[in-house]
C-alpha cells in the first residue's frame, strides 16, 4: 500500500536528513509516481492510501500498520507529529474489509520495527518501538517473535537496517553494525547465509529495499548490493528516491505490504 505523495520534511536525526535542503516536491512526486508504476509493471497490485491535511509523513506508509495472514496490527507512534496517522491507516482497513485489527497499547511503528519471514517475526527496538510492543504482537499474531537491539542511531528502525529477500525461505540481508553483538549473534544463528551489507550501501539506505522473492526494489545508491543481490538469482531494479531521503526513507518506508 503507498500513499499519494505528499511531501515536507518534519524532522531531522541522520546526517543524510539535512532540514536546510528544501525538498523539490515535483520531483518528489515523480519519484513516487515512479515506485507505484514500478510495482504495478511487476505485476503486483497497489493501494493507495489517501492523503490528509497536515499529515505529511503519511508517504512513510510502512508506518501505519503490519499485516499478516488478513490480521492488522495498527501502529502507535513514538513522535505527537505521526500520531493521527495511525487512525487514518485503521479506518482504511476497516473500510477495507479487514475484520480482525488490533489497535495496539505499545509504540510500534509499523513495519518501520517488525519484519515478516516464514518463520518469524523479526522486531527491532531502542530508538522508536517499546520492547513491550514485542510480546503484543507476538500474542496478537501467533508467531515467533525475534527481539533485535538497534544501537546506531543512523539506524533507527529495522527496516533501514535488514530487508526480507524471500519470507518463504527465510533469506534475508542486513547490516551487521546497525545492531548490538547480541543481536548480530542471534542473526548470525537464525541466517547463516544472510547476504551481508557493507557500510557505503546500508548508509544509502540500500536495507530499505522491498522484495517479492524475486525482484528487490533497491535505492540506486546502494550499488554495492546489486551484485551480490544477482549472484543469489535476485532481479535488482534501481529505484532513486533521493527526495525521500530527505525525510529518512526509501523504497520500503513507502510501502506497506498487504499479506
Amino acid at each position: 500500500m503507498c500513499p499519494p505523495a505528499h511531501f515536507k520534511v518534519t524532522y531531522s536525526i541522520n546526517p543524510w536528513m539535512d532540514p536546510a535542503k528544501p525538498v523539490d516536491v515535483p520531483l518528489a512526486v515523480a519519484q513516487w509516481e515512479d515506485l507505484r508504476d514500478r510495482y504495478r509493471a511487476l505485476g503486483h497490485t497497489v493501494e493507495v492510501l489517501d492523503p490528509r491535511p497536515a499529515l505529511p509523513d503519511m508517504v512513510f506508509a510502512a508506518n501505519g500498520a503490519t499485516v499478516v495472514d488478513g490480521r492488522v496490527l495498527g501502529a502507535r507512534f513514538a513522535y505527537p507529529e505521526r500520531e493521527p496517522e495511525a487512525a487514518a491507516h485503521l479506518d482504511w482497513f476497516r473500510a477495507h474489509g479487514y475484520a480482525d485489527v488490533h489497535e495496539p497499547a505499545h509504540v510500534n511503528e509499523g513495519e518501520g520495527d517488525f519484519a515478516v519471514t516464514a518463520s518469524y517475526l523479526l522486531a527491532g527496538r531502542g530508538f522508536r518501538a517499546s520492547p513491550l510492543s514485542h510480546g503484543e504482537a507476538q500474542e496478537f499474531f501467533a508467531r515467533p517473535v525475534i527481539g533485535l537491539d538497534l544501537v546506531n542511531p543512523r539506524f533507527y528502525h529495522l527496516d533501514t537496517a535488514l530487508a526480507v529477500l524471500d519470507d518463504a525461505a527465510d533469506e534475508v540481508m542486513y547490516y551487521p553494525a546497525a545492531f548490538s553483538a547480541g543481536s548480530r549473534e542471534v542473526l548470525r544463528r537464525l541466517f547463516p547465509d544472510a547476504l551481508i551489507a557493507e557500510e557505503p550501501d546500508a548508509v544509502a539506505f540500500g536495507l530499505n529495499s522491498v522484495s517479492d522473492g524475486r525482484n528487490v526494489l533497491v535505492p540506486q545508491g546502494a550499488v554495492g548490493l546489486f551484485g551480490p543481490l544477482r549472484e543469489r538469482g535476485f532481479v535488482p531494479v534501481s529505484m532513486d528516491l533521493s527526495e525521500l531521503l530527505k525525510g529518512g526513507g526509501s523504497v520500503k518506508c513507502c510501502t506497506l505490504e498487504l499479506r
